[in-house]
């Protein structure tokens, strides 16, 4: 048999009974013949804790010290999964990052794996037939020998990573749901799992609000072609036959979908602000003048709407950010407003980005324009649109989100089985 990468999340190791239903999943897969490597997460929680305890230590804490307190979430859930695989029977050791090791950028926080040597764990499967568990999460910078973390979601990218680097035959995220779908089953119940889906489409899902996957997970996948296997660990472990295929939803390559459908799903966000700078001087470097600022303190622009007044002498520049970037944001703008030179600014803080996402955009017109008119009908006023090859994002009010989700899931034929 081959060799398989399986991750569980906070939720799936929250307490000890649930790291033992884990081994009998990990077990389940060693039975079958196969090499595996396990990454996992901190305990649900966990890690909320422990930034806590850094931000009460000291609000401007250095950010070395910050990876080194928030990496030992998944040190501990690591070392104890390995005791619970020993304990039935299995071989099994942990590992941390650093011990693999796992090279990163020196970004703390935030750093981007550089490189994974995965030669020791796969020599470990040909000698002893151990399992790797490993702390996700986490790796280390070579230049400074500093323990790095990987941002929030971080363990899905330390997975999709390692199996690349050790040639998995997949990687198997084990979460509280069931597989991705095609929007948030709690809005819309009418929501289903879906069964294969595109890289492409799956990046634009996460990236545009879905939580299943983090952005970068997918990315990785993407690039290496490493089939991703989205799965509840909360199945039992006894029921599920190995050798066949658990519900769930496999993220792989276009060509592997037979049947691809115009719209694949419908992602949301309600962590938007929306800024109108208004009334600017038309001129070069007007734009420049306002997201260059905005770029030097790392703060991400979404949606940008130009308006040019009739004259042709004054510009309106409308934008999105991030609704946690928001004040921040404010406070870039007004204090370079002498060298903008505009004459106002609004803002608004309650409203939502919607988005459509499908390659089969690619081949169809008018995809767009059937989704402006259903939001017309149902009085929904659009502040804001973005399009792209495979998407499109509209920015609403909040307080129509969920009627907006539910009208485009049934525009599209996504309510049907």
């Amino acid at each position: 048999m081959g060799r398989l990468v399986m991750k569980f999340g906070g939720t799936s190791v929250a307490n000890i009974d649930r790291i033992h239903n884990v081994a009998r999943h990990v077990k389940r897969e060693v039975d079958a013949g196969h090499d595996v490597a396990v990454v996992v997460s901190a305990m649900a929680g966990k890690t909320n804790e422990l930034v806590e305890w850094c931000r009460d230590a000291s609000p401007m804490h250095d950010a070395r010290e910050y990876d080194a307190v928030v990496a030992s979430g998944e040190q501990v859930t690591s070392g104890l999964l390995a005791i619970a695989l020993q304990g039935i029977g299995i071989q099994a050791r942990s590992w941390q990052g650093w011990q693999i090791p796992i090279r990163t950028s020196d970004a703390h926080a935030s750093a981007r794996i550089l490189e994974i040597d995965g030669s020791e764990i796969i020599s470990r499967f040909k000698d002893r037939k151990e399992v790797a568990v490993i702390a996700g999460f986490q790796g280390i910078n070579p230049a400074t020998n500093r323990v790095t973390t990987l941002g929030r979601g971080g363990s899905d990218t330390s997975a999709v990573a390692i199996a690349a680097a050790i040639h998995a035959g997949r990687c198997d995220i084990y979460t509280d749901v069931d597989g991705v779908y095609t929007t948030d089953p709690r809005v819309v119940p009418k929501a289903r799992r879906l069964d294969k889906i595109a890289f492409e489409d799956m990046l634009e899902l996460a990236s545009q609000g879905a939580k299943v996957l983090q952005v970068r997970s997918v990315e990785l996948g993407m690039v290496h072609n490493m089939p991703v296997f989205v799965r509840s660990s909360f199945d039992k472990p006894e029921d599920i036959d190995p050798h066949g295929t658990p519900p769930g939803t496999l993220i792989c390559s276009e060509e592997e979908i037979m049947e691809s459908h115009i719209v694949t799903g419908i992602a949301f966000s309600r962590d938007e602000a929306q800024i109108s700078v208004r009334q600017i001087e038309d001129k070069p470097g007007v734009a420049a003048a306002i997201f260059g600022p905005l770029a030097d303190a790392n703060i991400n622009v979404d949606m940008i709407v130009q308006n040019v007044s009739e004259d042709g002498k004054t510009t309106d520049l409308t934008f999105t950010v991030p609704a946690s970037d928001y004040t921040r944001a404010r406070d870039t703008i007004t204090s370079a407003k002498s060298k903008i030179g505009y004459a106002r600014f609004d803002s608004a803080t309650d409203v939502a980005k919607v988005s459509v996402i499908g390659s089969g955009m690619r081949s169809h017109a008018g995809v767009a324009a059937k989704a402006f008119k259903a939001l017309s009908e149902r009085n929904i006023n659009i502040r804001a649109i973005t399009t792209s090859e495979i998407k499109f994002s509209v920015l609403i009010d909040a307080a129509y989100t969920e009627l907006a989700v539910r009208t485009l899931h049934t525009l599209y034929g996504l309510d049907q089985a």
